[in-house]
């Protein structure tokens, strides 16, 4: 039906052409018997630029609390465990609650929920920023994923049903994906030039003007749009994917930062266990919460998988990139940020390149040759020397940018492109869990792989054992034991953790080529034959 549904928009669109340029006379006959292609307004792209508000927000949040961590932990003096959970609950509660809210969007309307997310992402902003003690704003960033799990999948449904026109809704959606990418690379400037002149509430505050812009403004430029069945809502179905998607999270944090512990094995027995519960009550009701049918269509299935793919590799380099330029080469992370700022930049126009890719290649080759290209910047990792790689990181990030740009925005095209209108809420909601996932498997496979690959390069010959237990951890460590050292003892111990560590950037890089490179044919080959 999605093909039948496709070919027949192509066929409109052909025809709308040719009929532009025939003689009038003729334009009269042929516009009696045929469908007029869908004409985009200009309030239309203003619903756009509304829409664009709370994406530029939260890709800025995903990276700007990190340079305010050091700050706030000086003046809150939190535990390490609640430092941690400062940092993780946001993405807990984001990637637990996106289906859920997707699936509210589309029975109470989804307009309803964004400006409602909107107003609530204000408020905890504000109670994050004055938060006076390590509790309140632990509390304050929960808030602030139940909100945001509201924005999302909200902004990219109503872009599915605002733009009808298939080519204005490919447009539309590349610029939603340059406009994350770009917020991400924002974020890093932003947060050093907030945190040179303000104190560190000062990186939630620039919530709040966003947000009373689009109170403001959403209402009048925003059409609302909501599933017109939607059945009755699933509250068990809700409790399930919420209690499965946290443990999920939970388990790969856990493995990222501790490895193989009791907590990440049974986390993610109970995310198993918990979701295999969930999808069997979903093919049993008659209107599910998630209509797992949706993964019936190759199309959808097979962009889901690379969407999430796409993100595992950006956050995993990332990951790694960000070590290699700040501790290896002595970066401040201002300069850090500005050297990956071309990666970025190219992501942003993959990412619009790919709109217009996309009216003329098929899928299968699109995503193919991108996600491909995704993995030679990864191999161009494995040229990567102990010093002076500056040059070759930014190399590789600016090709692992652009394939994952255009991936990004062909993966959201064809998943919403995919399913009816009145699904577009929670198609839209399992590509952001898609997002959220691939980010946290980014850090946790790859981080893990890297930090083994580490540990057996390390050469701690005569270093004491509290010491040699803190460089094992992590390259900080060593650089940190290092100092406590005596001059020519300490030059050894960084010379071997820089060799380590680079050494572990090779073998992780060829892990993630191989990775792409698999996705890459399985893209191509099934959707060949679609």
């Amino acid at each position: 039906m999605t093909e039948q549904n496709s070919s027949r928009n192509h066929d409109q669109t052909a025809t709308s052409s040719q009929v532009a340029n025939a003689d009038p006379a003729t334009n009269s006959a042929a516009d009696a018997g045929r469908e007029p292609r869908p004409v985009t307004t200009r309030k239309q792209w203003a619903a756009l630029g509304a829409l664009l508000l709370p994406v530029l927000l939260i890709s800025v949040d995903n990276t700007v609390l990190s340079f305010a961590v050091p700050h706030l932990s000086e003046q809150l003096r939190p535990s390490g465990s609640r430092l941690l959970w400062i940092v993780d609950i946001y993405s807990l509660m984001l990637a637990g609650l996106l289906v859920t809210m997707g699936t509210l969007g589309d029975r109470i309307g989804r307009r309803r929920l964004l400006l409602t997310g909107a107003a609530g992402f204000g408020a905890a902003s504000a109670l994050a920023a004055f938060a006076p003690n390590a509790e309140l704003l632990i509390a304050a960033r929960a808030l602030l994923g139940v909100a945001g799990a509201t924005l999302m999948p909200s902004t990219l449904s109503l872009i599915r049903n605002t733009f009808t026109d298939p080519r204005a809704r490919t447009t539309a959606i590349a610029t939603w994906t340059a406009t994350f990418a770009g917020g991400s690379a924002f974020g890093p400037l932003l947060g050093g030039l907030l945190l040179e002149h303000f104190w560190w509430g000062s990186v939630f505050l620039i919530n709040l003007p966003v947000m009373v812009v689009l109170l403001a403004v959403g209402p009048a430029l925003i059409p609302e749009s909501r599933n017109p069945r939607p059945g009755r809502y699933d509250l068990l179905g809700a409790g399930l994917s919420l209690a499965a998607m946290l443990a999920l999270v939970l388990g790969i944090k856990e493995l990222a930062g501790e490895g193989l512990t009791p907590l990440a094995a049974g986390s993610v027995v109970l995310a198993v266990v918990v979701g295999a519960v969930f999808v069997r009550r979903q093919r049993r009701l008659d209107n599910p919460m998630l209509d797992l049918r949706l993964f019936a269509d190759r199309r959808f299935s097979v962009a889901v998988s690379s969407n999430l793919l796409a993100v595992f590799v950006m956050v995993g380099a990332l990951f790694f990139m960000t070590q290699y330029l700040q501790l290896v080469l002595g970066m401040s992370p201002l300069r850090a940020g500005i050297a990956l700022l071309p990666g970025i930049g190219l992501s942003v126009v993959g990412s619009l390149l790919a709109a217009r890719l996309i009216r003329r290649v098929r899928l299968a080759e699109l995503l193919g040759a991108a996600i491909l290209a995704t993995a030679l910047g990864y191999l161009l990792l494995v040229l990567l020397p102990v010093r002076d790689g500056g040059w070759i990181v930014v190399l590789a990030f600016m090709v692992v940018g652009l394939g994952a740009g255009v991936t990004e925005t062909a993966t959201n095209d064809a998943i919403l492109g995919s399913v009816p209108q009145a699904n577009a809420g929670a198609a839209s909601a399992i590509s952001e869990t898609g997002y959220e996932l691939g980010a946290a498997l980014g850090t946790a496979i790859l981080g893990s792989t890297l930090t083994a690959a580490y540990r057996g390069g390390l050469d701690l010959t005569g270093i004491p054992r509290s010491m040699a237990e803190a460089a094992e951890d992590t390259l900080g460590g060593a650089l940190a034991a290092a100092a406590e050292l005596p001059a020519a003892q300490a030059e050894l111990v960084r010379e071997s953790a820089f060799a380590a560590f680079t050494s572990g950037v090779h073998v992780t890089s060829v892990l993630g080529a191989v990775v792409l490179a698999y996705a890459a044919v399985q893209a191509w080959w099934i959707l060949r034959r679609s």
